[in-house]
This record gives structure tokens, sequence and C-alpha cells, in this order.
């Protein structure tokens, strides 16, 4: 077995990313590293790299030999490779068909005032407890829920359900336990289908009940698009907390300029690296890329996060800016045919909440050091399990 060096590394502060990532992407470009489960993968921390592997069709997420292909962890979401080689194309654009206009630009503009309302009146019962109080039980997790149940048309009562189901889902250590978990989500989610049927609402299941779903894939993509579409901003708006009192003048700029807020949003966005797993591509066939071969079946790690520190695109890439000019758009929702179909419902709710969050409360700050935040653990997203704040 060829010594290499073994992915993830360990970072200290959440805030951070490694330096052997950027040591790596000088020294080699995309460089041969082996995953926690042992097998060997091309790493990619370039930003432009990124972006041309990102678009390049002959990488895909189905592998032509699944059992023999290269595993980044136990995690049923990201851990190894989806779908089938055959119909990979032709199943990525059905389901964009179908899950686009739910969440197109001219909807999201529309929800926006509603948002904006979700978020005052979860400030509004915040401002009337007695801190400290636990910011990610009473804003980071209730709001994003909240907005992806009503866009949906999943029940808001049953956000402890789905919430429990996501952890696990979300499990690196346990495939089992993940694959369980996420089997678990898309029979819930095809019991929802059915029922939006016989009761049709103005909502994305709603939409999706008019659809055959014979295999099941339909409800097991909403079941992925629930768990993104509160997991991934629960945790961002955790992270633009802490990098906004981290940064006490970058905070009472905003505070000064409420207008800040979409700036703010896409350099949280830009510095956030809610997770160092990376998103696993397979070639189809053989690619010449950056002066390396990757063969037919080798797999691609896309480390979006530590792209958006890339000093070749943006100078002093580790200094939290809300006013750096963005010259290339980040990479957080990804690059080209798969870009997030939900980038702009998550600007939409994170503007709403920074916007309106210092505002409200000025004097808002960490109720413990922030080394003593007490972090998830085993999960894809690394985040916080509790965030006590006081004012």
């Amino acid at each position: 077995m060829r010594n290499l060096p073994t992915i993830p590394f360990e970072r200290h502060s959440l805030l951070d990313v490694p330096d052997e990532y950027r040591d790596l992407r000088a020294e080699e470009g995309i460089a041969k590293v082996r995953t926690r489960m042992g097998d060997e993968v091309w790493l990619v921390t370039g930003y432009e790299d990124a972006r041309s592997l990102f678009n390049d069709p002959r990488l895909g997420r189905s592998h032509p030999e699944p059992d023999k292909a290269a595993r980044l962890s136990g995690s049923a979401l990201l851990g190894g490779p989806q779908g089938d080689v055959a119909t990979e194309k032709a199943d990525h654009t059905r389901m964009r068909r179908l899950f686009m206009p739910s969440f197109s630009a001219r909807r999201m503009k529309a929800l926006r005032d509603h948002v904006g309302s979700l978020v005052d009146e979860r400030l509004d019962h915040l401002a009337k407890l007695t801190p400290p109080v636990d910011l990610h039980a009473e804003l980071s997790f209730p709001l994003p829920v909240l907005v992806i149940c009503q866009l949906l048309g999943v029940p808001y009562e049953d956000r402890e359900y789905f919430g429990e189901v996501s952890s696990r889902m979300g499990d690196m250590l346990d495939m089992g336990r993940s694959e369980a978990a996420r089997a678990e989500l898309g029979a819930y989610m095809a019991g929802l289908i059915e029922r939006k049927r016989r009761e049709p609402a103005e909502d994305v299941l709603s939409d999706l009940a008019k659809e055959l779903d014979d295999d099941g894939r339909i409800a097991e993509l909403a079941g992925g698009l629930l768990f993104a579409g509160h997991e991934t901003t629960v945790n961002r708006i955790d992270y633009g907390v802490l990098l906004l009192l981290a940064h006490p003048d970058q905070r009472d700029l905003l505070m000064a300029d409420p207008g800040l807020a979409p700036a703010a949003v896409e350099e949280i966005l830009r510095m956030v690296v809610t997770s160092l797993h990376g998103l696993p591509r397979y070639a189809h066939e053989d690619i010449e890329f950056g002066g390396r071969t990757i063969r037919k079946g080798e797999a691609v790690v896309i480390l979006t996060g530590v792209a958006n520190r890339d000093e070749r695109i943006y100078p002093d890439p580790d200094v939290f800016d809300i006013r750096r000019p963005q010259p290339e758009p980040h990479l957080s929702f990804g690059y080209g045919p798969r870009f997030c179909i939900g980038a702009s419902l998550a600007r939409v709710e994170l503007e709403a909440v920074f916007a309106r969050l210092f505002q409200r409360l000025p004097t808002l700050r960490l109720a413990v050091p922030m080394e003593e935040l007490p972090r998830n653990e085993g999960r894809i997203a690394d985040g916080f399990d509790r965030l006590p704040v006081t004012w």
C-alpha cells in the first residue's frame, strides 16, 4: 500500500482550513490521497480545477463497477457512487426538470417577504427569553426547517422525527445506519406524496404527486431535498454568527448598514467550510488533466470549501471581509450542471437572518468560549449541537 496522506486533515477550529490542503494544492495541483476508508482518490482543492471538473461530462456520480468504487466514508449520501452509468444523465435531467420550477428565482423572490416575517417572529420570541439562550435551537434550526416544510408540504410537527432521521442519514462512520435512515426518509416522503395525491395543496410534494414514481426514486430525492434544505442552511447560520462575532469590525459594518447583508452572506458562504468530506465523482473514461491521467473508474474528490480559499482567485483568502470584491462566484453551491437547485432559497434565508439579527440584538455574544462549543461528531457536516449566546 502506497504511503499517501489521509483525508480529511484535522482542523482545530471549524472556522479554519488545515494548511495541508493548501500545501498539496501548491505542490501537486490535483493530488493522490487516501480516504478514511483506505481507498486512493484524486483530491481537487484548486478553484479553476474544481470548476473544470464539475463541468466535465466524463465524470459522474455513478461508477461503471459500483462494488469496486473508492469510497470517501460510510455516508449513504456522499460516501460512494450513486445511480447507474447508463441512465445517470437522463435521470439527472428528469429530476432537475421536476424540481427546478419550485426553486426558481421568481418563486424565491416572492418568498422573500414571508421568510423575513418568519425571522422577525423568531427574533421576537428570542428577545423574550432570558439569556443565555441556545441560538441553534431557537433560530438556526427552526427557521430553515419551517421554510423547507412549507415549501415542500412536509408537516412542521414532524420536525423532530425527520431531524433525527437526518442526523442518522448524515452518519459517516456507520454505513448500515446511514443507508437505513435514507430508506426510512424515502419511505416517509413516499407516504406524504401519496397523501398529496388525495389531498393536493400548493407545494412541491403536490407537484411531484402528479408524476409516476414506480421505483421510488422521486421520493428518495425528495427526502434528500428535505435533508439538504435544512441541514446545510442550519449550519451556515451558526457559522455565519460565529464569523461575525469573531470579527467585530465586520459585525459593526453590517449593523451600521443592513443593506450589506447580501454581500455578507456571499462572504459567509465563501468562508464557511461546513464539511471537509468532499464531493465524489467517478471517471467514466480516461481523463488527461493537469498533467495527470485520471483512469476510468478512479474517484475524484472536489473540496469546494478549500477551493473557495484559493489565493490565486481570492487575495488574502482567509480574511473575512464582507465588502470583498467577488470577481468569481464561490463554489459553495457547486458549479455547472449540478449547481445546487436550492441556492436561491438558502440566500433568501441567510440574507433575512443577517439583515436582522444584529439589528435586533446588537450586544449578542457567545455565552461560552468558542473552543468549548459542543460539536457534532462523525457526521458529514461539521456543525454544532448547541450555540449558547447572551446579550
